[in-house]
């Protein structure tokens, strides 16, 4: 058939051929414009979310603060999910219900949720920091020493750092758990208690600990000196670490330029803590001067001393059974 003959036998005789190119824009143009609008809606939704718990105090916040981390993940194809706790026992519950993928947390509460489910991974470290938690008691309080502890009623964070400062300190006072009455409250609530009297003795740690201290109305009865190195330790989970390596990587990259920034500006730092945290500047500045930097994975004495700690509140029954550190301990390059 002759090219003019199939031409007419395609175009309809009420349709002129100057028309179609128009006509296949018109059609064409809708459809275009729906596929350019759709590649950035289903870029996101490959795009990956990193879920970040935090407490109001330390490395984390201001890492959240400062910005860095987000540039580095969404280089890798992720977002940066914030979501902050007032402690690290809901923290690592939070991990352990699979709502968080990394966060950080001082030695026991990583133990008490080891002890809940094998989930949880140790990611790094930040070296000891003794000073950095404290028993209180009054200014004016008969109570000299911790072997006068006997009989009382001492506030502190269950499952908290601080618990194990507590269970050493009175261990080398002589002392046992059933020789004193724990009362398990929140940071908050047990500094209205300790104020009002209601308690006898409050453990804990900075930035609180500071803030307490700058009142002018307490005595520090024993900090972590000798007793317990206080930790920081920074998990994750078990599912995201075998799956996000680079991610994970790219974190800890991130929380070591700002461990280094902070080491040498302690001052700065307070001033960017004090909006987040409602505490002063001068304060938060006591408290990051008894903090240590430096990121770095657990090595074996860092590994046996968490499981000491471990070891110690299954004896006293203070969780429901054995736990190995070194298990859920994250392998180099994994």
């Amino acid at each position: 058939m002759p090219a003019r003959a199939r031409e007419a036998a395609v175009t309809p005789p009420w349709l002129p051929r100057v028309w179609l190119p128009r006509l296949w824009f018109a059609l064409a143009a809708p459809i275009f414009a729906c596929l350019v609008l759709a590649a950035p809606r289903a870029a996101h939704a490959q795009e990956r979310v990193v879920r970040v718990g935090y407490q109001k105090y330390g490395t984390l916040v201001l890492l959240k603060g400062r910005g860095t981390l987000e540039p580095k993940l969404k280089a890798l194809g992720y977002r940066v999910q914030w979501s902050e706790f007032p402690s690290g026992p809901p923290l690592m519950e939070a991990l352990n219900a699979g709502a968080v993928d990394f966060g950080s947390a001082g030695e026991t509460p990583p133990i008490f949720a080891q002890a809940a489910s094998d989930a949880l991974v140790y990611v790094a470290h930040e070296p000891t920091a003794p000073k950095g938690e404290a028993i209180l008691v009054p200014k004016a309080s008969p109570i000299q020493s911790v072997a006068d502890l006997r009989g009382k009623k001492v506030a502190l964070n269950k499952g908290s750092n601080v618990h194990y400062l507590l269970v050493r300190a009175i261990e080398k006072a002589g002392l046992s758990l059933s020789d004193i009455t724990p009362a398990y409250l929140a940071p908050a609530d047990a500094r209205a208690a300790f104020e009002r009297g209601a308690v006898d003795a409050w453990v804990i740690w900075d930035p609180y600990f500071a803030a307490a201290e700058a009142g002018g109305n307490i005595r520090v009865l024993a900090d972590g000196t000798g007793l317990v190195p206080n930790h920081q330790f920074y998990v994750s989970s078990k599912t995201f670490t075998a799956e996000n390596g680079p991610a994970l990587d790219a974190i800890v990259a991130a929380i070591a330029e700002v461990d280094a920034w902070a080491k040498d500006n302690t001052d700065a730092a307070a001033k960017e803590l004090a909006p987040s945290v409602g505490i002063p500047a001068p304060i938060l500045s006591v408290a990051l001067k008894r903090q240590t930097y430096g990121i770095r994975p657990l090595d074996e004495a860092v590994i046996q001393e968490q499981q000491r700690i471990a070891d110690s509140f299954h004896e006293l029954k203070l969780i429901p059974k054995s736990v190995e550190i070194a298990g859920a301990v994250r392998k180099p390059g994994s």
